[in-house]
Formats: structure tokens, sequence, C-alpha cells
């Protein structure tokens, strides 16, 4: 069922998030303000502790320090903006307010039930990691249709690999809550996901090693990211994420790259059995 809590003023927290990540793309002068602006209203509002507030800025201003140094002093910021983003990922840190907005809904009769927040604490870690590797957003190619029309077959035998290994059933499906989702997944975890392993480990193993290695190990890491799912979704979340990758790389635009993420996440949403059929 929605949560009633989903009301002004809360959602105005997440709305201030939403245009803080968005003008990372658009105009990245801007975020730094929008998105103080979303930490002090969600302080005001009690969704935010002093103590997870110091945690956030600690983490970001590493990530901002890391840019002036070199060698292992570089490294070790590095490592530790990695660590600051898996806590917040893995929700570690008390004194976030995520705020939960479906409780067990299911998409349709065949699919399990299925619970969502929007997190307060996740999507810092885009921030963290724009500000350690800014060129992931400046690299822009043209790309052959070939290439286009691999994309397009890897982005039908994804879904059909997951239906024949039995982890999804074809259902179609159109929630009221589909724009939620939406808007959920797009921004906060799309996003967040694909400046992870694409943004800055597919770029930084592109960059030392070659780019072969830098989209199988990105792609081998974000399917081991699915572990909770099994092995069989394990490898299909690889498929998916070697998708991801082959499209940051040939355009160079992390965006295409977050927009095939969260098209194949709504075909599973619209198609399928969401997140798992019964």
């Amino acid at each position: 069922m929605f949560e009633s809590s989903l009301l002004f003023p809360d959602a105005l927290i997440w709305l201030l998030l939403a245009c803080s990540i968005v003008s990372l793309f658009i105009n990245p002068r801007f975020w730094p303000f929008l998105l103080s602006l979303a930490l002090l209203l969600a302080f005001w509002l009690d969704r935010l502790t002093p103590a997870a507030a110091l945690f956030s800025l600690i983490g970001l201003g590493a990530a901002a320090l890391s840019k002036k140094l070199v060698g292992r002093w570089r490294a070790l910021a590095h490592f530790g903006v990695i660590l600051w983003g898996a806590a917040l990922a893995l929700h570690l840190v008390p004194g976030f307010g995520n705020l939960l907005v479906l409780d067990k809904v299911v998409s349709g009769p065949d699919s399990i039930p299925f619970t969502m927040y929007l997190n307060l604490d996740k999507p810092l870690i885009t921030f963290g990691l724009f500000l350690l590797v800014p060129g992931m957003l400046v690299q822009h190619r043209e790309i052959s249709l070939s290439k286009v029309a691999v994309l397009a077959g890897l982005f039908v035998l994804t879904p059909t690999l997951a239906a024949l290994f039995r982890l999804v059933r074809p259902e179609f499906s159109f929630p009221e809550w589909i724009w939620l989702f939406a808007f959920n997944n797009l921004l906060f975890t799309c996003v967040v996901e694909e400046a992870l392993f694409r943004g800055y480990i597919q770029n930084l193993l592109t960059q030392r090693f070659n780019h072969w290695i830098g989209i199988s190990v990105a792609s081998i890491l974000f399917g081991l990211a699915h572990f909770a799912g099994g092995p069989l979704f394990i490898l299909v979340a690889g498929c998916a994420g070697t998708l991801y990758g082959l499209t940051y790389y040939w355009t160079g635009r992390l965006s295409l790259a977050i927009s095939m993420h969260f098209g194949f996440n709504l075909v599973h949403l619209i198609f399928f059995t969401y997140p798992l059929g019964k």
C-alpha cells in the first residue's frame, strides 16, 4: 500500500535531492547549493541527525580534497570515500530518516510483495563519486548503427535469460504507483549504481588497463552486488552490466547507460513479475 508519509514538506527533501542530481548532468555549478538545501531541510524536519550530517560532509569533503592530492595520499582518499559510500549503500550509518513509500505492494498476481524506500543516504554516493572522477560525465562519442544493434540485442537477450532461468515470468502490469517507482529507480538507484560501476570502476580500469578489462570487471562486480537473488540472478545482472558498460564505453555518455539501466528495470516491472515470481 501507499504510505501517507509521502506528503509535503517531507516530499520536498527528495524533490530537492532529485534536482541536485539532475543538475549534475545539466549544470554542475548548482548541485552543491541544491544538495545543501535538501540536507538542511532534512535536518530541520528531523530526517537527518547531526552525526549523519557530519558523516555526509566528511565523505564529500574527502572526495573534493582528493583532486589536490597525489600518489598514495590520493589513493587513500579514494579508498576512504569508497568505504564511506559502502557504509551509506548498506545503510550502516544511523541518523538517516529514509522514507517508506511502498509497503509490501504487488505489481501483479504472480509477483512477490515489494517494499520501497526513498533513501536519503545512498544517493549521496553519486556526489562523492562525481567529485572523485568529474570526467565521468564529459566523454561524448558517436556510435555506429552496428553497435546500436548489438545493444538492442543485449537488451532483448537479458530479460529473456531471466525468463528462461525462471527467475521471472511474463506478466503485464501497470500499477498505480509506477510513477513513484520510476522517480525513485531512475534518480536514486540507477544514477548511483551507474556512477559507481561505470563512471568510477569501469572508467578508472579502462584508463589503467583497457576497456575490456574495465567493462568485464565492472560487470562482474555489478552481478555480484545482486548476490541476494542467487547464482542465476548474478549471471543475469552481470549480463545487464555488460549492456550498460558497452553503452557507456561506446557513447561516452553516462546518462545513456543510466537510461538503459532504467529502461531495463521499467520493462521488468511492466512486462514481467517484479521483483521475482512466486
